[in-house]
């Protein structure tokens, strides 16, 4: 009898997790009922204004931590920004020099030099220093520009101390070997050659040539030339290290997860005995060349080229021009945003281009000022036509809406610079090349938003040049002279790329 029993189920006890399911179920339906019910009255009442766009309000204020500043105890200064959101800190070593110090005849030595200071330094080679540098999560990189040279370390604060061991080896002490220095300079050369292929490469290079000649030291790019690269020895390299990277050029920048009183004695003990070696550089001068006298066009011969690019400009002005903020907020509005003049014309309404701007590159001593895109090849003519419209207008008056859509994109981005440490640190950087105040980061925003109308329409006046411009067009010259010749913009020049940079 049991077994037929076990058969049939035993009955169950009402479910009470059902019966709260539902309970639970209704509370949830009341709530959503309460909490709908003010958003349908409103709907019934009132819709929301869709005819515009809501106004802005004030300008957010960026709040940054103080720049700490101390010294080593052979004069190196220290500049320390605490960040403390995560664990990681970057040291860099700022030394003021750069390829603007290149000497005659040894343009790209200080771009070369950078290169070569993790290829072997203290009793490490280039291959022990990447393990080591990797071991301890870390990076490490040497770089320069026209007005300055770095070593930068980005580590975990943990391992801090060994990663400084490597970085002061690497900046002070290192042994340039000459296979590796073979090595380096036989990937510079392939860079070269493998740019000349390409038009977006060809048309920089071209206009910095053609506009301040072959003699000046901006005319050349960063790393130089085949001809200067083929040239350096092992002793130019060391020269140019001993007179160029002395503690009274040197300035070591901290931001990260550390403290004056922790991290002072550890650059103590890797910096602090650094002394001079050798008679310090003597920073060279750049002054800039004339003006060109008369507009002027140069195509240089690129058969087959699937794009013309198009680079149009004049000397421009160094950083420490007065009118940096209302040329920031001019080139804003010409070409320097998504919705600038140049790109709204090139790409948006006539479809010639993927992105066209502009910039003032503001180096210690005026660089170029430049305005450029890859074009469609059939349409060269039409896209040169349109950028001359935009660079006459934009010496007109400029709508107020305008100016202060401008004033407010630059401004509202510029917090967007200290997102990260390294970032930071960067920006710390220029403040040592240019001299600029410590208050600039705190000032800029409201610097920015002082600047009127009448000072953009002066620096319009004052450094837009069309009728003096440069332009080069690297381009399938048989597809693309007649129409730029019919263009009557100016005086046209075809030149191979041979003639125009050399071997």
């Amino acid at each position: 009898m049991t077994a037929f029993l076990r058969q049939f189920p035993t009955p169950k006890r009402p479910n009470s997790q059902f019966s709260l399911g539902v309970l639970k179920l209704v509370f949830a339906s009341l709530v959503l009922a309460v909490t709908l019910a003010p958003a349908l009255t409103v709907r019934a009442q009132d819709q929301p204004d869709r005819s515009k766009p809501p106004a802005l309000g004030p300008t957010p204020q960026l709040k940054l931590p103080a720049i700490q500043k101390r010294a080593l105890s052979n004069g190196v200064p220290i500049w320390l920004v605490e960040a403390h959101e995560v664990p990681l800190v970057q040291v860099s070593l700022l030394v003021k020099a750069g390829a603007g110090d290149d000497p005659a005849g040894k343009f790209g030595l200080a771009s070369m030099t950078a290169a070569m200071l993790d290829e072997g330094a203290g009793k490490r080679s280039a291959l022990e220093i990447a393990d080591e540098i990797e071991f301890l999560g870390a990076d490490l990189n040497a770089t320069g520009s026209f007005d300055a040279s770095a070593v930068r370390l980005g580590v975990p604060v943990a391992r801090l101390g060994p990663a400084l061991s490597v970085m002061a080896d690497v900046a002070l002490r290192p042994t340039f070997p000459d296979a590796e220095l073979e090595r380096v300079r036989q990937e510079r050369l392939t860079d070269l050659l493998q740019a000349r292929d390409d038009p977006a490469s060809v048309a920089p290079m071209a206009f910095a040539r053609l506009l301040f000649g072959p003699s000046h030291r901006y005319g050349t790019g960063a790393v130089g030339t085949a001809a200067t690269i083929k040239s350096f020895t092992t002793a130019d390299v060391k020269s140019f290290h001993s007179a160029a990277y002395q503690p009274g050029n040197a300035t070591l920048i901290v931001v990260g997860d550390v403290t004056a009183d922790a991290v002072v004695p550890q650059l103590e003990q890797q910096f602090g005995a650094w002394r001079a070696d050798g008679t310090p550089l003597r920073h060279a001068t750049s002054p800039p060349p004339p003006q060109p006298a008369q507009r002027q066009i140069a195509i240089v011969d690129m058969p087959g080229a699937e794009q013309s690019q198009v680079r149009i400009g004049w000397v421009g002005v160094p950083r420490s021009t007065p009118d940096y903020f209302p040329l920031q907020v001019l080139n804003t509005i010409l070409g320097g945003s998504f919705s600038s003049r140049l790109n709204q014309n090139l790409r948006e309404q006539h479809g010639y281009a993927y992105g066209a701007s502009s910039r003032f590159d503001m180096r210690l001593f005026p660089g170029p000022f430049v305005a450029g895109a890859g074009v469609q090849t059939d349409k060269t003519a039409e896209s040169l036509r349109e950028f001359f419209n935009e660079l006459t207008a934009i010496t007109k008056p400029i709508p107020p809406d305008e100016l202060t859509r401008a004033k407010n994109y630059v401004a509202l981005g510029f917090p967007s610079g200290f997102e990260t440490i390294s970032d930071f640190s960067a920006q710390l950087e220029q403040l040592v090349i240019h001299g600029l105040p410590e208050t600039y980061f705190t000032d800029y925003v409201k610097n920015l938003q002082a600047v009127t109308a009448d000072p953009v329409q002066k620096a319009a006046g004052n450094y837009m040049l069309p009728q003096k411009a440069l332009v080069v067009v690297a381009g399938d010259r048989k597809v693309i002279e007649a129409g730029v010749r019919a263009l009557n913009l100016g005086m046209v020049r075809t030149l191979s790329i041979q003639e125009v940079l050399g071997e």
